[in-house]
């Protein structure tokens, strides 16, 4: 249950700010961001959310209310962590991701949008624990943070595609300056994994839409090995794959499938990512009819370059509000019941004509123009409703302005289309004749294209027949699920100077540990002396081990007094190297993964992957056997570990990914 407008007032004694859901999204934010994600995400809160009058675990919450339509509110809490209170200060992702190695960072900040029927109730105390919500990201006060969860409509959102939720969190990081976020895709969509299906029909990740790129993988996958298996996999030939499945009985399946596919498709299908790419597009473009795909061998169509819209059944483009930069872009200058008036008029005289024309070719402008004309006096009103009926959702009918290739005349048709469903329209469609493609009953093929692309993934991806290096890449591109997006450091303020400051303590700190660093400004007039005040505050309040740092000395300005100011000196925008004392690294609030994360570990002599000897049964005082197997290996391999390591010759061994990853408990379920 969504939350109704009046409802969010009506419960608040000062009425709260409202944002338009669609222009918060594209980067209408109502902050000027600064450099620092510490300083943007505190503005954010100040100017764009209101303080709740509860807490979770005892932190604060802020709502910002984002409006998806006339009536309904989407909830975007931000609950801030402080680390040293938490119940659980350290990070299970920074973990999973390969970054317990940062520093512990003071404050986490945890952006929230919950499932649709809790969006009136408030947030529990297990909130961080449920992989139900629409988004959920966590940003530490560094920039850096995990996208921990995403749910569209296949995780049962009514109001939110998965890719706006994306938009919308792409754009939350973009604009409070984040720096690097990790995501672990372990989507699925009907049973398959996305970044296997994905992968091969693209040759990139779902989130690659947004910029992420590969971060590890397990079981010594790295980026060579899984760029390697996408082209093994993106690169098989069709003929070849039905020359391997002849003997199978899974032959006709997959014959009848490439073969039907590569008869619609203009142009022609060869490899396997070919036949995936345009099994994908064509679900997403081509209108549905209950769940299945309609296709003809008679005409087909062809996209218009113009980006396809996402269309609420319950709403029209033409029904928006005329208030400039709330629901619409444009003003029009008819009142609303007019315009209504004008729609329905169109759409009765649209379904008059499909009863009495039982192959509804549609009708062409000039004719549904002059029906209308008897029932609206307005000429300029009736062309402008003409003009914007393009893909037009209308109750539960759709209204498509189609033309002919020929002739370029303007037909209007109208198809009934299912209740609830979320359509992703191409904004124009043009037909190779004056007839509906659809309309001949004999060259009409239901289908269900998502049950082939199924079919194509269990059979092809996952049960190649006698083909290990089919199998050894598809286990290594599900090996493959971190993935990191950076965004490049911006200087773009002219009346400040902007530094990337790297903290080097006076006492020697362990090779793997990263740099304490941070993004500090200062006034074009500030002196050093000034600069070093605003690192060291800038530190204390971004790490718990520098809570009580002091910066004595800025390696680019050695030998310059503090009182010296720093413009024409060193140019804004470099990175700058500061030392001093006083860091706390006995503090067991050092790492996000811990204070044990140097574990011991032990190198597989055949997958070469490192684990823990406490994982591999291995106790601490134990001696490290002379060549050592994982398990999964030793399975594989079926053979025992001789006392002498120089008594085993292994060949060609040093690539092979033998098992399956512990899944994690992080979760995405996409759908669009």
């Amino acid at each position: 249950m969504s939350i109704h407008f009046l409802k969010v007032c009506n419960k608040r004694k000062t009425r709260p700010d409202f944002y338009d859901f669609h222009t918060f999204r594209d980067g209408f934010f109502p902050i000027r961001p600064r450099s620092s994600f510490r300083e943007n995400v505190r503005m954010f809160l100040k100017e764009s959310a209101k303080m709740e009058d509860y807490n979770v675990q005892g932190m604060p919450i802020w709502c910002t209310f984002l409006l998806i339509d006339r009536s309904h509110v989407v909830p975007l809490y931000t609950v801030e962590e402080s680390v040293k209170q938490s119940s659980k200060p350290y990070c299970d992702h920074c973990k999973s991701t390969g970054w317990g190695n940062h520093f512990l960072t003071i404050k986490n900040y945890h952006f929230l949008i919950p499932k649709e029927d809790l969006w009136s109730k408030r947030l529990d105390n297990n909130v961080f624990d449920l992989d139900t919500h629409l988004l959920y990201g966590k940003l530490h006060c560094n920039g850096h943070g995990h996208l921990v969860c995403i749910n569209g409509v296949e995780g049962g959102s009514k109001h939110l595609c998965g890719r706006e939720i994306m938009d919308l969190w792409d754009q939350i990081c973009e604009t409070l300056r984040t720096r690097k976020i990790s995501v672990a895709d372990v989507s699925k969509k009907r049973s398959m994994d996305l970044r296997l299906l994905h992968g091969v029909a693209y040759g990139h990740p779902w989130f690659a839409r947004w910029g992420y790129s590969f971060c590890k993988g397990s079981f010594a996958v790295n980026e060579h090995n899984y760029n390697e298996a996408l082209e093994i996999l993106s690169s098989l030939e069709l003929d070849r794959i039905l020359e391997d499945f002849i003997e199978t009985e899974k032959y006709q399946e997959l014959e009848r499938v490439i073969r039907l596919y590569r008869d619609v498709s203009e142009t022609s299908l060869t490899t396997l990512k070919d036949l995936l790419m345009f099994m994908l597009i064509l679900k997403s473009r081509v209108p549905t009819q209950k769940g299945s795909i309609i296709l003809s061998n008679s005409a087909s169509l062809v996209p218009s370059s113009r980006p396809s819209n996402k269309v609420p059944l319950e709403s029209t483009s033409l029904l928006k509000s005329n208030k400039p930069g709330r629901f619409s872009n444009e003003h029009v200058r008819w009142p609303l019941r007019r315009v209504k008036f004008a729609v329905d008029v169109i759409v009765s005289a649209l379904k008059e004509r499909k009863e009495k024309d039982s192959s509804h070719g549609g009708v062409c402008r000039k004719d549904l123009r002059d029906a209308a004309r008897l029932h609206i006096g307005d000429t300029g009103l009736l062309d402008y409703v003409l003009k914007s009926l393009d893909n037009v959702v209308v109750g539960n009918q759709i209204v498509r302005r189609l033309t002919t290739q020929g002739t370029r005349t303007v037909r209007y048709t109208i198809d009934e289309i299912c209740d609830g469903e979320m359509l992703e329209l191409p904004s124009q469609e043009v037909l190779s004749n004056i007839q509906w493609p659809f309309s001949s009953p004999s060259l009409v093929h239901p289908v269900n294209v998502y049950n082939d692309v199924i079919l194509l993934y269990k059979y092809v991806l996952l049960d190649y027949p006698e083909s290990e290096v089919v199998e050894l890449a598809s286990q290594r591109i599900l090996n493959a699920k971190h993935f990191v997006k950076e965004w490049p450091f911006k200087d773009e303020e002219d009346q400040l100077l902007t530094f990337i400051c790297r903290f080097i303590p006076s006492t020697q700190i362990g090779k793997k540990e990263l740099p304490i660093e941070d993004i500090v400004s200062v006034p074009l007039d500030a002196t050093v002396g000034e600069l070093k005040q605003a690192v060291q505050k800038a530190l204390r309040s971004t790490y718990c081990i520098a809570s009580h740092i002091l910066v004595m000395e800025v390696d680019q300005l050695a030998g310059v007094d503090d009182s010296e100011v720093l413009f024409g000196r060193i140019e804004s925008g470099v990175e700058v190297s500061v030392r001093g004392s006083r860091t706390d690294f006995n503090s067991k609030f050092r790492y996000q993964g811990g204070c044990d994360i140097w574990k011991r570990m032990v190198v597989c002599g055949v997958c070469q992957m490192w684990q823990h000897t406490r994982c591999s049964g291995i106790e601490d005082g134990e001696t490290l056997p002379p060549f050592f197997t994982c398990s999964a290996c030793s399975v594989s391999l079926a053979f025992c570990i001789a006392s002498e390591p120089a008594s085993l010759v292994l060949e060609d061994c040093g690539d092979l990914l033998l098992s399956n990853p512990v899944n994690d408990h992080y979760g995405l379920a996409i759908g669009w």
